[in-house]
Formats: C-alpha cells, structure tokens, sequence
C-alpha cells in the first residue's frame, strides 16, 4: 500500500489550499486516513481523519472550523480543503492510513509543504 500526498504550495494569510492522498490500496474503504504536519522545529501533530467506510471526520481544534477533510472513494482519494490558512499552519503536511481493524497508523505519505506567508 502506497499513499501519495500532493497539493502544497504557498499562500497568503487568509488564503485556502486544498492537499490530496492518493492511496494505492484495493480495500480503500476498509481504512481509516489521517492528515498530521509538522512545523520546522515542531514535533508532529495530528490535524484530522476520516473514517472511509462511513465519512465520519474528526479534527484538531487548531483546525476545526477552518478545515475539511472529505473522501473519493472511487478514486481511492482523500483531501484536505484548507481555508482561512495562517501562518502557524506552515508546515510539512503528511497523509497516513490504517486498516480500520487497526489503531495505529502505519501507512504514510512521502508529505507536502505548506507555506502560509503573513
């Protein structure tokens, strides 16, 4: 199993990003999928997943409100819309799945940067 994070860039304070994970998986909606960052000089933090049999969503509060995460499962994708970004939001972002009959995360993505300049 593969995931492939894709999407990051720069953008302005205020601006909105959307990031997508490609998951090379034949069960896709067996698992559950989590997007996490991590700041330069941060340790790593979780910022939302999505169970996708079901599209159940759970955030951060850091992010609640602002962000989105949403599901395609004919695409074997997840996303992550991204609004009203602020500069503490810059940062490494990383997909990472685990079969829903699990509880750790232990697929990941190679990450995408994000840079929210202020």
């Amino acid at each position: 199993v593969q995931l492939q994070a894709s999407g990051g860039g720069l953008v302005q304070t205020g601006g909105s990003l959307r990031l997508s994970c490609a998951a090379s998986v034949r069960t896709f909606k067996m698992y559950v999928m989590a997007w996490f960052r991590q700041a330069p000089g941060k340790e790593r933090e979780f910022v939302g997943s999505i169970n996708l049999s079901i599209g159940r969503t759970v955030y951060a509060d850091s992010v609640a409100g602002r962000f989105t995460i949403s599901r395609d499962n004919a695409k074997n994708t997840m996303y992550l819309q991204m609004n009203n970004l602020k500069p503490d939001d810059t940062a490494i972002y990383y997909c990472a799945a685990h079969h829903r009959a699990q509880a750790d995360y232990s697929l990941w993505g190679q990450g995408t940067l994000v840079t929210v300049s202020s």
